[in-house]
């Protein structure tokens, strides 16, 4: 288990770390700011930094079958540090605070649009949701007009845990059919955008909605008899 230093702090860009495993998966630390893929959202790249001053580029980062298992994959034919060994790492930080963007419009399309979630990714250039609803109730336009007022609001963003329980007895608060809030611990993870959304999530966002910037909705489109997906982009 690792010490996941980006749910309490999206924003670290840096941090100290030991290492605790070296596998064919990848290298395990006791604390990290990088994010591992899931819940749609990308696994952060960036480097850790040797005490000699190598450096190790990681190209992604995975959960491993454990709770808080983060595996920091390194490029191939990169030199490896040893158990126990001090390191520093650095993301790179473009990439997660355009991951921490998206994800955050995404909790913004959710409360835009009055239907169960069915799918979604983030990726750098674009994010999208899939939604079970008919074609008919979604208008590109005024998608992109209330976005943009959410945006324009600049409402907070802020986290807080409740307990496994408490989830169990809220189930409206669950807003995807496809992906199940991040549990294991005890507590789920809620992220709320004040006046907006409230769900489980266990991603990256920013503090504000206006870090998102001005949005376009780049295509609506059938994904099958069921699921409708919404693109989003930022906006030149």
């Amino acid at each position: 288990m690792s010490e996941l230093l980006f749910r309490q702090d999206a924003y670290l860009q840096h941090c100290s770390a030991v290492v605790t495993q070296v596998a064919e998966q990848g290298i395990q630390l006791d604390r990290t700011i990088f994010y591992p893929n899931g819940g749609g959202q990308p696994g952060d790249s960036g480097l850790l930094r040797l005490a000699d001053g190598r450096e190790i580029a990681i190209v992604n980062s995975v959960k491993g079958e454990a709770a808080d298992e983060v595996w920091h994959v390194p490029a191939e034919g990169s030199i490896l540090p040893a158990v126990g060994e001090a390191v520093q790492l650095e993301l790179d930080w473009a990439r997660r605070y355009t991951h921490m963007r998206y994800h955050t419009a995404l909790h913004l399309l959710c409360a835009v649009v009055d239907a169960p979630v069915t799918g979604g990714q983030v990726a750098y250039d674009k994010a999208r949701l899939d939604f079970a609803v008919e074609m008919a109730a979604l208008d590109k336009d005024a998608i992109e007009a209330q976005l943009n007022a959410l945006v324009d609001a600049a409402q907070p963003v802020t986290a807080r845990w409740i307990s496994d329980a408490e989830l169990d007895a809220q189930p409206e608060l669950v807003k995807t059919m496809s992906v199940s809030p991040p549990r294991g611990t005890g507590e789920v993870r809620l992220i709320e955008v004040a006046g907006t959304d409230l769900q489980p999530c266990g991603g990256t966002h920013v503090r504000n909605t206006v870090e998102i910037g001005r949005l376009v909705v780049q295509k609506i489109k059938s994904e099958g008899k069921q699921n409708k997906r919404i693109i989003i982009a930022f906006a030149a």
